[in-house]
């Protein structure tokens, strides 16, 4: 069997891994960067908490064992569904079995303005590029003349209430009292203001109300500005205009209210549902197609328990991936009885800044706080990093920075910093 995968995320690279040295089996996979990325730390690049390394792992190291897995850095322009060939940047590609594991990337909901001044973090050069501007803010803060001006590099607003936006918002607001204040003795950070808005009722909306209310006093405690019901309409690179009429002054608006299926070209349109994934059946199979799948965030599974589709976290793409795994070797052995999809919710969590994190356990239901929540978030994503050297030295960044509440990484890097629009 031919495969050829397209995406290396939690999805593409656990199927690419369970497949290694099987027997009968012939695996390529495709996608733009040379790195498989934990989605889950990039805050803590963003915030000079971690190193970009730390969260990024070559993927040919990944299968220097492997013989029969090859790997190709290239965009996918296309997928001809008729002649089963995936058309990319560098040429084309032939496959008995497609599976589209191509993830997610930041959704703007059609708003120009936003998608050209907010910063996204969907991947690890975004995160790179946000750490850049955030600390070239406080660099033009200190010999900027205006007032208004310097409030305006001093406030940073967060859009969705979601993990990401809470995770983030609690690290800057970590970084606020514990680093900033030395990096710049010339700054009154008591006029920093940080904002984290939420167009629902509530923050975390898929958790527990127990782990909604917690992680809200846990940022208000940090010093977090929390506005629920509040929708940004717009922004211009200085002003966030929220829909009530009112405005925050800010250069750095930080855009975590949304995500939407990477699709490729070539995928009937009528096969696309909202978020931009592809319908899929209980097999995973993409509906009209026999060979083609799609796993993970870019696909919305026709299933009864989840009529909203399956919530778009790594560990669904992974249970998808074993469940394709499973389904491919009965193939290869002659069975016919391919096995449906039914996820398995292990739970939720997300941390909100120093010995502060939520945890919900479905079974047997059960909310965590605190301290504790923040051992076992710590603890579990530590597990799941990729390589050893990759969790070794994320380990030794967490205590050292729990220790001495700093970090040795802010630095700037011009080839990243991406420049305001309205200074272009």
């Amino acid at each position: 069997m031919k495969i050829i995968i397209i995406g290396a995320g939690f999805g593409g690279l656990r199927l690419a891994r369970k497949l290694s040295n099987r027997s009968g089996f012939e695996i390529l996979i495709i996608d733009k960067c040379n790195y498989h990325q934990f989605q889950p730390l990039f805050y803590q690049v963003a915030t000079s908490g971690l190193d970009a390394s730390n969260i990024s792992f070559p993927l040919r190291k990944v299968f220097h064992n492997s013989k029969n897995i090859r790997y190709r850095m290239a965009e996918v322009t296309a997928i001809n569904t008729g002649s089963r060939v995936v058309q990319t940047t560098i040429g084309e590609f032939q496959y008995d079995t497609l599976v589209i594991a191509t993830g997610a990337g930041t959704n703007f909901f059609g708003n120009a303005g936003m998608e050209a001044n907010a910063f996204p973090m969907k991947s690890t050069a975004e995160a790179l590029q946000l750490r850049h501007r955030f600390l070239h803010n406080f660099e033009d803060a200190v010999h900027v003349s205006g007032e208004v001006e310097r409030q305006r590099l001093l406030n940073v607003v967060v859009v969705g209430g979601g993990p990401t936006g809470v995770e983030l918002s609690g690290a800057i607001a970590d970084m606020k009292k514990d680093v900033l204040p030395k990096d710049y003795p010339e700054i009154d950070f008591g006029k920093m203001n940080i904002y984290l808005l939420e167009g629902t009722g509530k923050i975390l909306g898929n958790m527990s109300e127990q782990s909604s209310s917690a992680s809200r006093r846990y940022l208000e405690r940090l010093g977090v500005t929390v506005l629920t019901d509040t929708i940004l309409s717009g922004y211009d690179g200085n002003t966030a205009m929220l829909q009530d009429g009112k405005t925050i002054e800010t250069s750095l608006v930080i855009w975590a209210a949304g995500i939407k299926g990477n699709i490729p070209a070539g995928i009937d349109k009528e096969l696309i549902v909202k978020g931009n994934r592809i319908k899929t059946d209980r097999f995973c199979r993409v509906s009209g197609f026999e060979h083609i799948y799609a796993i993970g965030d870019v696909a919305s599974m026709d299933d009864p328990a989840w009529p909203a589709g399956h919530p778009q976290v790594a560990p669904v793409a992974i249970q998808q991936a074993d469940l394709l795994v499973r389904n491919f070797l009965a193939v290869r052995n002659g069975k016919k009885n391919a096995l449906e999809f039914s996820y398995k919710d292990k739970g939720s969590m997300a941390t909100v800044g120093r010995n502060l994190a939520v945890v919900d356990v479905p079974k047997p239901k059960l909310h965590l706080g605190g301290f504790f929540a923040w051992l076992v978030w710590m603890s579990l994503h530590l597990m799941l990093i990729l390589g050893v050297k990759n969790r070794f030295f994320v380990f030794i960044n967490w205590v050292y920075n729990y220790f001495t509440r700093d970090q040795n990484l802010r630095l700037i890097f011009k080839e990243f910093y991406r420049q305001p629009e309205t200074s272009k």
